[in-house]
């Protein structure tokens, strides 16, 4: 695997980068890796915290992990932790599809392992109320969420209206 290390408002020393590749070379236990595979580490330093965003393109998929915390070091093992997590839910997924091909590309890692750390995921069905774009905005902010799921009162689809990282909102149309 190939690393591309960057730091934003800080220069990435030695002992970060021997840790950040340390740590992703673990990543090789669940599936093949070949040298063609890049991971690339943005390091940002805030006046309270530091933040690592991780992305991995490979065979099986893009990998991705953002975390922030106040210990950087505690911030790239929470950064690992999202991306085995990741792994497990894409080989579960495939195997329920039998994709052998990209399925094959896993190394086979012991179940019981697995299954004492698994997350459970709450699982929610909504009801997509109709309106327009300025109401979905103004209802995702009212309940302070994220994202806010809606149909579309001009097309009558399915959108979904998000807040993002740079301040501003994105919309996700459907067909």
């Amino acid at each position: 695997m190939r690393f591309e290390i960057v730091g934003q408002n800080v220069s990435v020393t030695e002992g970060m980068k021997t840790k950040i590749e340390s740590k992703l070379s673990f990543l090789d236990k669940y599936f093949l890796i070949d040298e063609n595979t890049i991971a690339r580490v943005v390091v940002k330093i805030y006046p309270t915290t530091q933040k690592i965003e991780v992305t991995i393109t490979s065979r099986v998929g893009l990998l991705r992990a953002e975390v922030e915390h106040e210990d950087l070091y505690a911030a790239i093992d929470l950064a690992i932790d999202k991306l085995e997590d990741q792994i497990r839910r894409q080989k579960t997924r495939l195997s329920r599809k039998h994709k052998d091909k990209l399925a094959m590309s896993f190394i086979e890692v012991d179940e019981e392992k697995l299954n004492e750390n698994d997350i459970p995921v709450k699982t929610k069905t909504i009801q997509a109320e109709t309106m327009d774009l300025e109401e979905a905005i103004l209802k995702m902010e009212m309940l302070g969420h994220s994202f806010f799921i809606y149909t579309d009162n001009e097309t009558d689809t399915i959108n979904v209206v998000y807040r993002r990282n740079n301040g501003g909102y994105g919309l996700i149309e459907t067909e």
